[in-house]
């Protein structure tokens, strides 16, 4: 069953708690609903942030033709949300070029912004999940996740504008929160001092089956347990899981979070759905997310997989 009410996850709560954040927008929570939307849509402190892409197989011409009134478009896949690093794609950009794209959607540091993906499955929502993570590495707390997407405004009855509005410029700057991303040493580290690794890819990937054509070789990093990103919304949908039962896909795919926990999957994208799972949902206090994942890992030969292990969906049947 989805959960389709608005929630503050731990670490948003202690978040709020611990440095008394006065917020110019409304306060949100990771996930918000279409009625939350609608009524603070006309807040001149909210930013909805449309990120349809070729993903779910929208672009600029299909945003122009129906979105929610007010908001702005920065596709997923084609605004500059992540670029491609020698052999390894899908890797975040320079930090400078991240505040360039945000300023210039009208974003500034004391907006509240919700993502809205166009809510047709999973991977839809991973391209929702991968913006927020990316603000909040950036340290912009005030994101939040349209549950259900566009798709789910619509069926609300919600108001649909047309038109490609142009936003005038924001004035973004970033504060870093290095501790959310991990590249290749990082994971390297992670494994030496046991810390749990989670895999957001599919069980056929995870077992060593089939991989992403970036990858060099196929399997899993050893010690690594499943989470499938598909798990984690209502089939079909980009509605979300609630925390109990986030939770007791944890607890069976048996994820120790009471140390550091890094969600990876082929480029960071995948593994984004898991992170937001696992640190915005189920509240785990130390996640990262390794955004080159295993395209990255494998491009060294040296490093080790594991093949033939059993992913979350097998362990569920």
């Amino acid at each position: 069953m989805a959960f389709r009410i608005p929630f503050l996850s731990v670490t948003a709560l202690s978040g709020v708690l611990a440095f008394g954040t006065a917020f110019a927008g409304p306060a949100v929570t990771p996930l918000v609903d279409s009625d939350w939307l609608a009524g603070h849509l006309d807040n001149q402190d909210l930013v909805v942030l449309d990120v349809r892409s070729a993903i779910d197989g929208t672009d600029a011409e299909g945003f122009a033709a129906g979105h929610i009134p007010g908001a702005v478009y920065a596709s997923y896949t084609g605004a500059g949300w992540r670029v491609t690093d020698g052999a390894v794609p899908g890797v975040l950009p320079s930090v400078d070029r991240l505040e360039t794209l945000i300023g210039g959607l009208g974003i500034d540091n004391d907006d509240s912004v919700v993502v809205v993906p166009a809510g047709v499955g999973s991977t839809d929502f991973g391209s929702a999940a991968r913006v927020y993570w990316t603000f909040k590495y950036l340290g912009h707390d005030d994101v939040a996740i349209l549950n259900g997407g566009y798709r789910a405004w619509v069926e609300s009855g919600g108001e649909v504008a047309s038109g490609r509005p142009a936003p005038e410029a924001g004035g973004f700057t970033a504060d870093v929160r290095p501790e959310l991303l991990a590249d290749t040493a990082a994971v390297e580290q992670a494994r030496a001092q046991g810390h749990q690794l989670v895999d957001a890819r599919p069980a056929a990937q995870y077992a060593g089956e089939a991989k992403h054509p970036a990858a060099r070789r196929a399997g899993t990093i050893p010690g690594a347990a499943s989470l499938e990103q598909q798990l984690l919304v209502t089939e079909g949908t980009a509605y979300f899981l609630d925390r109990d039962e986030i939770n007791d896909l944890i607890r069976t795919a048996g994820i120790d979070g009471d140390g550091p926990v890094v969600s990876f999957c082929n480029t960071g994208h995948w593994a984004a759905t898991s992170w937001f799972a696992l640190s915005e949902v189920a509240g785990l206090a130390d996640v990262s997310l390794y955004d080159g994942s295993m395209t990255a890992w494998t491009q060294d030969d040296s490093r080790e997989l594991v093949r033939g292990q059993r992913a979350l969906s097998q362990l569920l049947n």
